[in-house]
């Protein structure tokens, strides 16, 4: 039997899209228009496939616009934070940060540019009622029967086994039911005490350091050395940069992202700042310790910034759109210290969480999901602030991580005015909606100020390379087996459900067809 790494836990039920709906961005009434599926469960690598044919999570909901009907297309926008230079605005809301934690100074006057991203339900407003209908049908535990009965079917057709592949298969239904079942929290996010460089500055040799700074990092090492297991989950930014950071750049050079970032401090701080990296699902032990404190700074954030009623930013809905996530916890030995999956970054000011950014880490990037922060420091551009941090985060992976080298924005919106600073971040790429290559901003900006939808891929004979070409081969989940469509379709007498797979696999492409498992009932 093959093993469980090639039967991908990835399990989807899609539904064809087929009304317009509400738009949570110019706010018509019937204009918005996607197609969507439910994730019990999904691998990482899956969901990075997906992102890059224009998919786009919200909690479990896994979605997709129609782009060339429905009314404010969304293109996937990624940064290239490897090239990333901050620009003039970026710098100012870096330094006011900075003062602020110094001196404690407040600029005056109104934020300018302060991103500001529609509620997490407006986004998918039109399928509303399709996630709770959905949320109340999901039975994991039919799901988990289902796979283990069809594993175990699997097993009998082949016959003859060793009984090291018996074990095996033993442990992969077991952890079958645990992905779809109970939700055990995996072990903690491990620290990172030192923020590893970007390639920003010139780091080919070392920085001029003070005696004084090479005091207090000796200092710090010693404490470290002293109590290794008292450490933070996350990474920490006060007082002084870390060593691998010069205090200052040369003088013929520009300064890095990280050298803005993590300017030393006077030791008299009037605030002190500090980046914890939680994992959100499963919920480690930090997460839960603090999902209280953090679902007030949602709410608070929801009934101020969006105008909520105090009734409506449940901790259901909180829950349901922020913290429950389908990707499953990776953590290969190449892979970043803190492994794959979904986290919540939290900002704590002076001990208190002011804002959490919410945030997927994936083979080659970081998906920033959302942002909150509590209303009462809106002068720190928070949300300009923690996009920066976050490009600062990604660079930090890819130390380790070669291949992690992108943070992902969500979507970009040309035609809606709160949505286009996310063009702010260069150098950036949009997904081109039809042949799905990526293509410089710089490029379709241009096309974008013409019509609202436009084919970014300049040649005419270019298509999509990742096409279903073979649907037969696409992976079903029916009556408690997994088999190709190619059986499936013979056991189907309606010729609807033809039309709704294929247009599932055209949507997902060859590769995650063939992955991931479409369930049907």
């Amino acid at each position: 039997m093959a093993s469980w790494a090639a039967l991908s836990p990835s399990i989807v039920e899609y539904f064809e899209g087929e009304d317009f709906y509400r738009c949570g961005y110019c706010k018509n009434e019937s204009g918005s228009r996607s197609n969507g599926m439910w994730a019990h469960s999904m691998t990482v690598q899956d969901y990075q496939d997906l992102i890059d044919r224009g998919w786009r999570r919200s909690g479990k909901y896994v979605y997709k616009p129609v782009m060339n009907q429905t009314c404010c297309p969304q293109y996937t926008i990624r940064c290239r934070p490897l090239q990333f230079q901050p620009s003039k605005s970026h710098k100012k809301v870096l330094k006011k940060m900075l003062k602020f934690l110094a001196k404690g100074e407040i600029s005056q006057g109104h934020c300018e540019d302060e991103p500001m991203e529609p509620t997490v339900e407006d986004a998918v407003a039109g399928d509303f009622a399709l996630i709770n209908k959905l949320d109340i049908q999901c039975d994991l535990k039919t799901l988990s029967d289902d796979l283990k009965e069809s594993l175990e079917s699997e097993e009998k057709k082949k016959g003859k086994s060793s009984k090291k592949e018996e074990s095996n298969e033993l442990i992969q239904s077991r952890e079958i039911e645990k992905k779809l079942g109970s939700g055990e929290p995996s072990h903690s996010v491990k620290v990172h005490a030192v923020p590893k460089p970007g390639q920003g500055a010139d780091l080919s040799k070392p920085p001029c350091r003070k005696a004084k700074e090479i005091r207090k990092e000796r200092k710090r090492l010693k404490l470290m050395q002293q109590n290794p297991d008292g450490e933070l989950e996350g990474f920490q930014v006060q007082r002084e940069p870390p060593s691998l950071f010069p205090a200052k750049a040369k003088s013929n050079q520009p300064k890095s992202l990280e050298d803005l970032i993590f300017e030393s401090l006077p030791e008299n701080t009037s605030h002190k700042l500090e980046v914890r990296v939680v994992r959100s699902s499963p919920p480690s032990s930090q997460f839960k310790a603090t999902f209280q404190e953090s679902y007030q700074v949602y709410k608070r954030y929801q009934m101020v910034i969006h105008k909520d009623p105090p009734d409506k930013p449940t901790v259901s809905q909180f829950t349901r759109f922020l913290c429950n996530s389908p990707l499953e916890a990776e953590n290969p030995p190449s892979g970043p210290d803190c492994g794959y999956g979904s986290f919540h970054q939290q900002y704590w000011l002076d001990g208190k969480i002011v804002a959490v950014g919410v945030i997927d880490i994936l083979p080659y990037c970081v998906s920033s999901v959302y942002l909150y922060y509590d209303p009462d420091y809106s002068f720190l551009s928070l949300g300009v602030y923690s996009a920066l941090r976050e490009i600062a985060f990604t660079r930090q992976l890819h130390e380790k991580t070669s291949q992690l080298s992108y943070y992902y924005m969500g979507f970009y919106i040309h035609s809606c005015p709160k949505m286009k600073y996310k063009g702010q971040y260069r150098p950036s790429d949009l997904l081109c909606p039809e042949t799905y290559v990526w293509v410089p901003i710089e490029q379709c900006l241009p096309s974008l100020e013409n019509s609202k939808y436009c084919r970014f891929n300049q040649d005419p004979e270019a298509v999509d390379e990742g096409r279903s070409k073979e649907p037969d081969r696409l992976q079903v989940l029916y009556k408690k087996a997994i088999m190709p469509y190619g059986v499936y379709k013979k056991q189907q007498k309606d010729p609807s459900e033809e039309a709704t797979v294929l247009q599932y696999a055209r949507l997902v492409g060859q590769t995650c067809s063939e992955r991931m498992l479409l369930f049907r009932n």
